[in-house]
């Protein structure tokens, strides 16, 4: 399955990352979850401190307005219907009443912190209307106060008097309607227990409204001495909706605030209420439902029901509310201890995941390092010591260690065990090497003594007149002989021993050129352009030689016998430069890089039995300190290029015709003479 890369992209990388990542997954998905709680917590206690809120600033100023239009209410149907002193004076006290409640209720919306509009989105204008409502009072006011005069300024008639009640019954109605309106916006806004608790005491107070409607249409009725058809239902329907509302509402509360109401209920003036309104719904419409006998004890007890209901729904309602506490149990609850818990349980899994990881990272690193250690530093060291012919003590270098422990532990004496196999290896190669050298040493030494009596003894047959067909094969001879020298030189050579030739004198160039083209198969394919007018060294001549031989050998090998070899040296300014090109079918990019690592690098591998002649060419260019490079010749072949340093050259040029003392060299012939075969002089 293949991998996209933007995945690839997004792993980590490093083993610190990835330990950080595993350990984060969990502890990041339980932080999310305590994060929830953590939030729904707080939307509790935000909601409940916004509750609390609405109830101090609005939701009480609201009842209580309620609470004193209603009273307003019935005295002004009462002043309707029977107007007098007495009654207006009521009226007049329940109107300042209402005028303070009004301006309660002003105030409170002015200091609210809270915004209407997010509670509930038809709230502000409810509140709008029902000031606009609070404002129109004064109008409806003044028609009340004219009920017992006409347009005319006679008397009004009874049944002016009785529509002038209703009116005023309706108009109070409709505003309490309305604070009833805003009421409800305010309670249902959420979900808490005293928002719950709240709305039930809507329902409660929607009750003790039409108890207040029920005293204010019998205060209009026994005034006028009447009670209309359109009164009589009125009042019909505000029983119905006082007693459907307000047993199952109360049933529906708490207990403790259950207990108060369960009290009015049980009360004689409920009694009497019940009574007053069974009997006045029995009689009907008319002026018997007003009489006496019916509305004995009403107006009292009327009055103790609304005060008991008013005070068990400030009990139930606003109290329960103010005193609801965002911190306690009930607000908080089991999400609360959801939060502490979680909370616990996010510190005790960061604790762990910490002190875990931070172990891991730390063996893993101590293991990475130590890895590291082995492969970059202490192997490779060891590694050179070995080539270098140096002992090593395995135990010392990779102690090891016991598999005991976790699997890091043992993966540790795993890398430990891998460390000795391979000094081990190594070991045991730098033992064979160091044999196969010495067997070099051997067969080179002894074919050298063989070597160096057939050159001497052909050079003498060649000093004897002879025909010139001997004398040909004689120099075939001396060829096979000379290449058979070199061939032993380069076993010294491998094996880290300098050959046996030296010169001590300069050479001149032009000769070191001439030898190495003497000492191959073909020397005639070898094709020598100008050469400038230098010496080298003679402490570097025979390896310069051997090495010019090898490469030109090589260059003859690898191309058509048909093509030539060119061999050509220029003067640099820091140097010599020498090129040998042949005309062969080249090489690839990658047989090109191969020969020339083997060239350049600092070790020769003696089992490599492939291309001996370039391990070769390393140890003489090493040894010389030249720089050896091969590269594509434009021509299609390959360019041999052998760079010579300043310090080996020399610009004079010295005569090698005639023997100088201490210019011999160890042959006892001089130094030009002994480099070129008897067949080239």
């Amino acid at each position: 399955m293949r991998v996209p890369r933007t995945t690839k992209r997004l792993r980590p990388r490093s083993v610190r990352a990835r330990i950080v990542t595993l350990l984060m997954l969990p502890i990041v998905s339980l932080m999310a979850l305590w994060g929830f709680a953590a939030v729904t917590t707080a939307v509790s206690i935000g909601d409940t401190e916004r509750v609390k809120d609405v109830n101090a600033e609005l939701l009480t100023p609201v009842g209580e307005l309620v609470t004193a239009l209603q009273t307003e209410r019935t005295a002004a149907t009462r002043y309707a219907a029977a107007p007098g002193a007495q009654h207006l004076a009521a009226l007049t006290a329940a109107g300042n009443a209402s005028d303070r409640a009004v301006t309660a209720v002003r105030d409170g919306a002015n200091a609210s912190s809270t915004d209407a509009g997010l509670l509930d989105a038809g709230l502000p204008a409810r509140i709008d209307r029902l000031e606009a409502d609070a404002r129109a009072l004064a109008a409806l006011r003044a028609d009340i106060d004219k009920t017992d005069i006409d347009k005319t300024g006679a008397d009004k008639t009874d049944t002016d008097k009785t529509g002038a009640a209703q009116k005023a019954f309706t108009g109070y109605s409709t505003v309490i309607e309305h604070a009833f309106a805003v009421v409800g916006g305010l309670t249902g806004e959420n979900d808490t227990d005293a928002a719950s608790e709240a709305r039930i005491v809507l329902e409660l107070s929607r009750a003790r409204e039409a108890v207040a409607q029920e005293q204010a249409l019998l205060a209009a009725g026994s005034g006028a001495g009447t009670l209309t058809k359109e009164q009589y239902a009125l009042f019909v329907g505000a029983v119905a909706t006082q007693r459907e509302l307000l047993g199952p509402a109360i049933a529906d509360l708490k207990p403790v605030h259950r207990t108060a109401y369960d009290a009015v209920l049980d009360s004689g003036s409920y009694d009497t209420l019940a009574a007053v309104e069974n009997r006045v719904r029995s009689a009907g419409p008319g002026t018997s439902a007003v009489s006496a006998g019916f509305l004995t004890d009403w107006d009292g007890s009327a009055g103790a029901v609304l005060k008991g209901l008013a005070e068990a729904e400030t009990g139930a309602g606003t109290d329960a509310t103010a005193q609801a506490d965002p911190f306690g149990w009930d607000t908080l609850g089991d999400s609360g201890m959801a939060v502490v818990l979680g909370l616990v349980g996010v510190l005790l899994s960061l604790l762990v995941s910490v002190l875990v990881g931070r172990g891991l990272i730390v063996e893993l690193l101590d293991l990475r390092n130590d890895a590291l250690e082995v492969a970059g530093r202490r192997l490779p060291r060891a590694m050179r010591r070995l080539h270098a012919g140096q002992g090593v003590d395995i135990d010392a270098e990779a102690p090891m260690r016991r598999l005991v422990g976790d699997e890091l532990a043992q993966v540790g004496t795993a890398l430990t065990a891998v460390q000795r196999a391979a000094l081990k290896a190594a070991s045991e190669r730098a033992e064979l090497l160091s044999g196969i050298s010495g067997v070099y040493v051997s067969i080179a030494r002894r074919s050298q003594v063989l070597l160096h009596r057939q050159l001497d003894l052909l050079h003498q047959l060649e000093q004897r007149p002879r025909e010139q067909t001997e004398i040909q094969e004689l120099y075939r001879v001396d060829y096979l002989a000379t290449r058979m020298r070199r061939h032993s030189e380069s076993l010294l050579i491998l094996s880290g021993i300098a050959p046996g030739r030296t010169w001590r004198d300069p050479i001149p160039l032009s000769d070191v050129l001439r030898a190495a083209v003497a000492e191959i198969e073909q020397p005639g394919r070898v094709q020598a352009w100008a050469v400038p007018r230098v010496s080298l060294n003679g402490g570097s001549v025979a390896d310069v030689i051997h090495l010019l031989a090898e490469l030109v050998e090589n260059a003859a090998s690898f191309s058509p016998p048909s093509t030539k070899v060119h061999l050509r040296a220029a003067r640099l300014r820091d140097g010599l430069l020498i090129e040998i090109e042949d005309g062969g079918f080249g090489m690839n990019e990658e047989g090109m890089a191969e020969a020339n690592r083997k060239i350049q690098s600092e070790r020769v591998d003696l089992l490599d039995a492939r291309q001996i002649g370039l391990f070769v060419v390393n140890r003489l260019a090493d040894r010389q300190g030249l720089r050896v490079e091969l590269r594509p010749s434009p021509n299609g072949g390959v360019t041999a290029a052998v760079f010579i340093s300043e310090n080996q050259l020399r610009d004079d040029m010295p005569v090698h015709d005639a023997a100088v003392p201490g210019g011999q060299s160890q042959g006892g012939r001089p130094p030009a003479q002994a480099l070129i075969p008897q067949r080239q002089r």
